[in-house]
C-alpha cells in the first residue's frame, strides 16, 4: 500500500470519526448522566441537518450576498432548536420515565417514528441537498496523491473546537461541576443542595443540542432524509458503550478507534463485512471489560 493510500484512508476514518463524536458526546451526557436509553438521538441528528437547510434556503432567497456565512448560523440554530425541543421532550415526558429504561426506550422509539413522519410530512419525503458554500468546495492538495476535502476538513476543526467547549463546560464552570456530581453522586449531590431536577433538565437539552450540531455537520458530508437518524444512532450507542458510559475522554477514544476500523475494514472487506467485523470485536472487549475501556468510577 502506498503512503498516498494509506493517508486517505486514515483521514476518511478522522472524517467517520467526527460525525461519531458529536453524535455520541451528546448521547454520553444523557445515558451516562440520567441512564436515559434516547432513541430519538438521531432524529434530533436530523432535526439539526433540517435546521441547517432551512437556514441556507432563508439565505438563499433574503440574503444572497451572505451566503457564504450561513453555515455558521445554520450550526447556531441547530444547536439552539434542538436544545430547546430536548429541554421540552425532558420536561413533558423523560422526567417521569427516570429509573425505568425500558420505558425510556420505547417511549423515545415511539417519538422517532414520529418524528420520521413529521419530517415527511411537513419538510420533504426525499432527501434535501444543502448547498456547498463556495469557500468549502474543492480539496487541499497535499501532494499529487493526496487531497483533503475542505468541507471535511471543517467538519474536523468543529469536532475538535465543540470537543474543547464541552470540556470547558464540564471541568472549568460550575455548572459542570454540577453536573459531574449528579454523575458521580446524584443522593448526595442531592443532599448539597444542588437541584438535581435542573441539572437533568438542563443536561439533557445540552446533549441534544449536540446532536443537532452533529446534524448541521452532516449535510456538508450527504444529503439529508427523513431516516437519516437511524443510519447512525446504533454506531453511535456502540460508541458510547465501547468506550464507557460515564467517559468523555472514553467516548472520545471509542469514536476515533470505531471510525478507523470503519474505514479501514470497509477498504479490505467491504460495507457489510466491515460492520459485522466491528460488532464482534466490540462484543469480544465488552465480554472482558463489561463497563467499557474507560469506565470512570461512580456510586450510584
Amino acid at each position: 500500500m502506498t503512503v498516498d493510500m494509506f493517508a486517505m484512508q486514515a483521514f476518511t476514518g478522522l472524517s467517520i470519526f467526527t460525525i461519531l463524536m458529536l453524535m455520541a458526546l451528546g448521547l454520553a451526557i444523557v445515558f451516562g448522566l440520567m441512564g436515559v436509553i434516547n432513541m430519538a438521538h438521531g432524529e434530533l441528528m436530523a432535526m439539526g441537518a433540517y435546521t441547517s437547510y432551512g437556514t441556507a434556503l432563508f439565505f438563499q432567497k433574503f440574503m444572497p450576498s451572505l451566503m457564504d456565512a450561513y453555515v455558521f448560523v445554520g450550526i447556531v440554530l441547530a444547536f439552539i432548536v434542538t436544545s430547546v425541543f430536548g429541554f421540552l421532550l425532558e420536561r413533558g415526558l423523560i422526567r417521569f420515565l427516570y429509573r425505568r429504561p425500558l420505558d425510556t426506550l420505547l417511549a423515545t422509539w415511539g417519538l422517532s417514528l414520529i418524528l420520521q413522519q413529521v419530517f415527511r410530512q411537513f419538510i420533504d419525503a426525499k432527501e434535501v441537498e444543502v448547498p456547498t458554500v463556495s469557500w468549502l468546495k474543492g480539496a487541499w492538495q497535499v501532494t499529487e496523491g493526496i487531497a483533503l476535502p475542505l468541507s471535511r476538513l471543517f467538519i474536523i476543526v468543529l469536532a475538535i473546537v465543540t470537543a474543547a467547549v464541552v470540556y470547558m463546560i464540564l471541568f472549568r464552570t460550575r455548572a459542570g461541576l454540577r453536573i459531574r456530581a449528579v454523575t458521580q453522586n446524584r443522593v448526595m449531590a442531592g443532599a448539597a443542595g444542588i437541584d438535581t431536577a435542573r441539572v437533568d433538565a438542563l443536561s439533557f437539552a445540552f446533549g441534544c443540542g449536540l446532536a443537532g450540531i452533529a446534524g448541521s455537520s452532516f449535510t456538508m458530508l450527504a444529503s439529508t432524509g427523513p431516516t437519516t437518524g437511524q443510519q447512525y444512532i446504533v454506531d453511535t450507542f456502540i460508541v458510547v458503550v465501547f468506550g464507557g458510559v460515564e467517559s468523555l475522554l472514553g467516548t472520545i477514544s471509542s469514536a476515533f478507534l470505531i471510525g478507523q476500523m470503519q474505514s479501514w475494514f470497509e477498504f479490505g472487506l467491504g460495507g457489510s463485512m466491515a460492520r459485522a467485523s466491528i460488532l464482534a470485536l466490540v462484543i469480544a472487549v465488552l465480554y472482558f471489560r463489561p463497563n467499557g475501556l474507560f469506565a470512570a468510577k461512580v456510586r450510584r
